[in-house]
């Protein structure tokens, strides 16, 4: 594998060349990353007209005031990144991705179910993307052609569009680390200020008597809002946090990493979902429409609905180039034996299959995508509350060890599970279930938990007991204090805690 000189080449290659590192821990000569280029990354990723739907839902499905939505957008999308931006740290302290440091908490066979639901968030998530990409796509024809395009009416042309988004993600994904490092920061400039143009348009055209006259919904509907934007944004994207970060170099401050995470990607979402609520106070479909693009592109005139179109397009690609990065570092953690390029490739196949069900063939598409990220978030919080227990005595990360998935290596501990942590983990998923409803827009629940009706459970507490139950009963097992591992080895170089 080729080396570079940290003097001349950015963290993780140049622009144009290939990453050729898969998931094995970044040498400290390479790790040159600057804790400011969080900031551009998660500010890039955030520029999503995703945030607008999520919004909605605060208003129209939660019942929220304008200034409810706006204090849950603060807490659950900055806080839930600054959880990103802890991660970020240990992406510092081991320098290999997430899911790959997550091996020695949960040993080498153990960790592949944390890697596995983690693998099938980021699928949803690009899955999505490439949809409401598509769909941007087919509103930019309608507009051209002047003709009434939509998805399953156009099949032809959707799958076109669907292509169409799919080769752009793989150009700046099967790169690399360095490439996407740089695209997120001059992108951030260029579709950030679309997005402003747009949103100051949409903001003057806003009833604002309607409004403010709104009444304040309940703390319950609060509380229920900040888990759902908590698991729609920064929980989502927890166990990439050290994909980006294994770059950055061993002497960052933790503090500078999490407060670049919070802040670059808290700005943008604030403001997004505080405009999807304030859209959705006038235009309550907004939440449910089966096309929210088109929806919102209808309250615009047409030469306003073009740049704000190129300003979805360009979001999401933000985003989805991001996710399908990490996605491909996840997809070696679980043990395909290809390079990373390739599983660039794999990964984006599933999503292509994904996005052609939810527009030639399924009926909706945010309601499906609001129970998605609900279901996620409880397996997910549940290896969060695990790892960042683990992360309070575990500075150090064995390089060697990490890659090593033979019986006996330093991280197989018993029969490969870390059984306090794995049983941890799943303890936790199994109460967060316990108090959990599954629905899918109005109709009947599909499945509803014995524990549902309950106060943790009637104010959508699930993800609360589930962090709860998988951090206290580790912390209790004696978390990685008592792990084998948990002390750095001669050879390590892994940076300081």
């Amino acid at each position: 594998m080729t080396t570079h000189d940290d003097r001349s080449t950015p963290a993780g290659g140049t622009l144009t060349q290939v990453e050729q590192r898969g998931i094995e821990p970044v040498p400290d000569h390479e790790r040159t990353g600057r804790a400011g280029a969080l900031f551009w990354v998660w500010f890039a990723a955030n520029i999503s007209i995703l945030g607008l739907p999520l919004g909605a839902t605060l208003v129209a499905f939660q019942g929220l005031a304008f200034w409810q939505a706006l204090l849950v957008a603060v807490i659950g999308s900055a806080g839930s990144f600054a959880v990103v931006g802890i991660i970020s740290v240990a992406g510092r302290r081991g320098g290999a991705p997430g899911l790959t440091l997550s091996r020695a908490v949960f040993g080498v066979r153990g960790n592949i179910g944390p890697t596995a639901v983690s693998l099938l968030s980021r699928l949803g998530w690009e899955t999505v993307n490439t949809t409401t990409a598509a769909f941007v796509l087919l509103s930019l024809f309608a507009i051209v052609s002047g003709a009434d395009i939509t998805a399953k009416g156009y099949p032809a042309l959707t799958v076109i569009a669907i292509i169409v988004f799919v080769a752009a993600t793989v150009l700046v994904s099967g790169l690399g680390h360095a490439a996407i490092v740089a695209v997120q920061r001059w992108a951030t400039w260029v579709f950030g200020t679309l997005n402003i143009f747009v949103a100051i348009f949409l903001v003057i055209r806003v009833d604002w008597d309607l409004v403010l006259d709104t009444p304040a919904g309940p703390v319950s509907a609060v509380v229920i809002g900040i888990g759902t934007i908590a698991a729609g944004t920064g929980i989502g994207w927890a166990s990439a946090g050290a994909d980006i970060a294994r770059y950055s170099r061993t002497t960052t401050k933790a503090s500078a990493l999490i407060v670049a995470s919070a802040v670059g990607a808290g700005i943008p979402l604030v403001l997004l979902i505080g405009l999807g609520s304030l859209l959705a106070a006038g235009e309550p479909g907004l939440a449910s429409a089966g096309d929210p693009v088109a929806a919102i592109r209808d309250l615009l005139p047409s030469w306003m609905a073009v740049p704000y179109l190129i300003a979805a397009f360009g979001g999401l690609l933000l985003s989805n180039h991001l996710s399908v990065y990490s996605a491909s570092l996840t997809t070696l953690t679980l043990g395909v034996k290809v390079p990373r390029v390739w599983a660039v490739v794999v990964d984006v196949a599933v999503t292509f299959a994904g996005s052609i069900f939810f527009m030639l063939v399924a009926d909706g598409f945010y309601s499906p995508f609001i129970t998605f990220i609900s279901l996620l978030a409880v397996p997910i919080t549940a290896w969060l509350g695990v790892f960042l227990i683990d992360m309070l005595h575990r500075h150090h990360y064995d390089p060697d060890a990490l890659l090593d998935l033979r019986p006996g290596s330093r991280y197989w501990y018993t029969g490969g599970i870390a059984w306090r942590a794995l049983g941890s983990w799943a303890a936790a998923i199994a109460i967060g279930y316990l108090f959990t409803t599954v629905s899918v827009g109005g109709d009947a629940p599909v499945f509803t938990g014995p524990l549902s009706g309950s106060w943790i459970g009637s104010n959508g507490l699930a993800w609360v007991a589930t962090f709860v139950v998988a951090a206290g009963s580790y912390a209790a097992l004696g978390g990685a204090r008592s792990s084998a591992g948990s002390q750095p080895a001669p050879t390590s170089s892994a940076g300081r805690a």
